[in-house]
């Protein structure tokens, strides 16, 4: 049941079950837009059973929470909802872009797959990276690798060395 806000046409929802233990109406603790009632409603969610916060997450978003939601998720939806009734939740400037951020986009391209491990590398094979205007060539041998006439185990370590940061190998060098 919504009643329409005096002089402006526009309708407010019904009181939310948030408060004291046993008081289950907002307006039973005069919420208003004061930092003390919404604190002090904040503090009451604790006391509320889980039958109320799941009445609670119903009436704030028109069906019943997910299956096996904590009653910690619960309390922070119901805490949201009252700041956001006290305070003003959300811009509109702000609901338009999460809107839009759900629209699915004509020109967007799907996600790429995760990549598969690749085959290893040939023996003989030369890579080569420019880094900091410096270019560095490794040569692969049977189970190794050959930089700088030191052997390595890994690329990882060898971009290691010339980065001085952890990197991962085969991306340092775009395999």
């Amino acid at each position: 049941m919504s009643r329409t806000i005096q002089g402006s046409g526009r309708t407010r929802a019904p009181a939310r079950p948030y408060g004291r233990a046993g008081r289950h109406s907002s307006s039973a603790l005069g919420l208003g837009s004061r930092a003390e009632d919404v604190t002090a409603a904040v503090r009451g969610i604790a006391d509320l059973s889980r039958e109320a916060l799941v009445d609670a997450w119903v009436e704030a978003y028109g069906r019943p929470p997910p299956k096996g939601i904590s009653r910690r998720l619960l309390q922070y939806a119901a805490a949201y909802d009252v700041q956001g009734r006290a305070f003003g939740g959300l811009s509109s400037a702000t609901r338009r872009k999460l809107d839009q951020a759900l629209q699915p986009s004509s020109d967007a391209t799907p996600a790429p797959a995760r990549a598969e491990r690749a085959a290893p590398l040939p023996t003989g094979s030369r890579l080569v990276r420019e880094w900091n205007g410096r270019v560095h060539t490794v040569d692969v041998v049977d189970s190794s690798f050959h930089y700088n006439g030191r052997s390595y185990r890994s690329l990882s370590e060898i971009a290691r060395f010339i980065t001085g940061t952890r990197w991962s190998g085969p991306r340092f060098f775009g395999l």
